[in-house]
């Protein structure tokens, strides 16, 4: 594995673990407030029943060691000792003293907060007051054991998350690095012979040229052909090496996708024939501009039209219009259309509707490539069949106002 890719292995590993903290932390989090809920209800229930308890309190005398109380009684006022600043509460004395019904309240005195209780008992008012102090000390040991706990629960997590996430990452950046080797050297390879292809073709041309009244019309058209094939056989190897590795960005330009459809399909007449099928070429006429990269453009529209040829009963159709924002390319043909649920799995890579006296040599790569280059471009492509008059409809749908963007891959249909 190279450096770049052992680069992009440790991001991407750094990634999940970092998704895998906050997960953690999120988890702790959410954890901790339903602890300190429960807790602190459990507290106030207990203070609640504390103060229920004392119902019958109404001496200072009487009253247990945790309550403060206050009685007024026709005898006098008399008040548990040590009273802090703020207690008793003299403004709920007075009202229920006055003949207001009786009162439930949290007063803060002597800097903590007391669960008060004023209330007639026996022809006394009598206040009573539960110390909330130690719930809130206890509360406070709580959210400190948390806080430590999550932190370290936290920073193990974390530790373990890039372990095993660089771990689980290792094969495969291991066969990231496999696929991108594969494909540059044979990238590599092709780009040679190619090269002495185009040359030579280039070559044979001129020569044709040369002797015009020699050579057919027919011949010359047919090495003019070769020569155009050649040179998008190295366009389409470039291609392909930016669309295996997505650290390359080829520069977005505006295509006229109804030009690109023409000549793909003049360029497909030949083979049509051999087949007895016919292409048909249709459209508004209108712009049919896209931004995005002419070679990867030809090449959908060359594995549309091939799909279609090799179904087709006899006749193929390529048309290209607007709708909206979007350029729309529909490609039908009148063949036995597709397989009922093929929508689901047609752009998979080696997934073919085809029988087995039908496959001969294809694989099923043609409309996974078509997906792919689709979801470079921010498009998308659907499948059907045409139920009116049977076959197979492909279409396709681009952005007529795409900008240079960095490819997508997770748009891809397949």
């Amino acid at each position: 594995m190279t450096s770049p890719e052992r680069t992009e292995a440790r991001s991407a590993a750094t990634r999940l673990a970092l998704q895998f903290t906050a997960t953690i932390l999120v988890l702790f989090v959410v954890l901790g407030a339903v602890v300190l809920l429960v807790v602190s209800a459990g507290q106030a229930e207990a203070a609640k029943r504390t103060l229920a308890d004392a119902s019958q309190v109404d001496s200072v005398h009487d009253a247990p060691r945790n309550l403060l109380v206050t009685v007024i009684s026709p005898q006098g006022r008399e008040s548990s000792p040590g009273l802090p600043d703020g207690l008793p509460d003299e403004a709920a004395l007075a009202r229920v003293q006055a003949g207001g019904p009786a009162e439930t309240s949290t007063v803060e005195a002597g800097g903590q907060s007391y669960l008060t209780v004023t209330d007639v008992r026996r022809g006394k008012v009598v206040q009573v007051s539960y110390g909330l102090g130690e719930q809130a000390e206890e509360l406070g040991r709580l959210v400190g054991a948390l806080v430590i706990s999550g932190v370290v629960a936290v920073v193990a997590g974390a530790f373990l998350a890039v372990f095993f996430a660089r771990r689980a990452m290792r094969p495969l950046a291991d066969a990231l690095a496999l696929q991108r080797r594969f494909v540059a050297d044979a990238s590599h390879e092709l780009r040679t012979p190619l090269t002495l292809l185009s040359t030579r073709a280039q070559l044979v041309r001129r020569r044709a040229r040369d002797a015009s009244s020699a050579v057919d019309q027919e011949v010359r058209s047919g090495i003019d052909e070769i020569v155009d094939d050649s040179k998008a056989l190295t366009e389409i190897v470039e291609d392909l090496l930016i669309a295996a590795d997505p650290r390359q960005a080829a520069g977005a330009e505006r295509v006229d996708l109804a030009v690109v459809a023409a000549a793909v399909a003049r360029a497909a007449e030949a083979r049509a024939a051999e087949r007895d099928v016919v292409i048909e070429v249709g459209g508004a006429g209108e712009s049919a501009e896209v931004s995005g990269t002419p070679v990867s453009l030809r090449r959908m529209v060359v594995a549309l039209v091939d799909n279609a040829v090799d179904h087709a009963a006899s006749r193929v159709v390529v048309d290209v219009g607007r709708a909206g924002g979007d350029v729309v390319l529909t490609v039908s043909d009148d063949g036995p259309g597709f397989a009922d649920g093929a929508d689901r799995r047609v752009f998979e890579r080696f997934a073919s509707t085809r029988t087995a006296d039908q496959a001969g040599r294809h694989y099923g790569l043609g409309l996974a490539l078509v997906a792919d280059v689709v979801a470079r471009h921010g498009g998308t492509v659907a499948v059907a069949n045409d139920g009116k008059d049977g076959g197979a409809i492909v279409t396709v749908r681009l952005p007529a106002d795409l900008k240079t963007r960095t490819p997508d891959r997770t748009r891809s249909p397949g």
